[in-house]
């Protein structure tokens, strides 16, 4: 099972090379990591944004080091689950977050996530969250 980061635990491994993210990626022996395509989408949005060269480096440094997924069918019947079973418990998360979730449950990835509160609502979803301070092994 591989991992799935959400762009907040992107943003925070670009913008903090010795942060914890990035240390929990270390500790997994620099286990293969995935992006959706929606992610990427969001990174290149927050570029655009805030109109900055060194985020666009940082980005691009990140993104050629990691897999990027396209979202394909396969998730899109995913998507339409998850966002059938979210509104009939009127428990609805954010609309990029449906795209990503149903990619990560479509490849049997967990999410790794700052937001767990929200993605937590998604039924099956495997979710960790890197940017939590653990005290574990100490």
């Amino acid at each position: 099972m591989g991992f799935m980061l959400d762009t907040n635990i992107v943003s925070d491994m670009v913008r903090n090379p010795d942060g914890p993210a990035m240390e929990r990626w270390k500790q997994t022996g620099y286990a293969d990591l995935h992006l959706s395509a929606i992610v990427v989408s969001e990174l290149y949005f927050g570029i655009q944004k805030r109109e900055s060269e060194r985020l666009r480096r940082g980005v691009e440094t990140f993104l050629n080091n990691v897999e990027i997924a396209a979202f394909e069918g396969h998730a899109a019947h995913h998507y339409a689950s998850i966002r059938n079973a979210l509104a009939k418990a009127g428990e609805m998360i954010g609309p990029n977050g449906l795209f990503i979730a149903a990619h990560a449950l479509s490849l049997d990835m967990i999410l790794v996530t700052n937001n767990t509160r929200e993605f937590a609502r998604v039924p099956g979803l495997k979710l960790e969250n890197w940017l939590e301070i653990t005290t574990e092994g100490q």
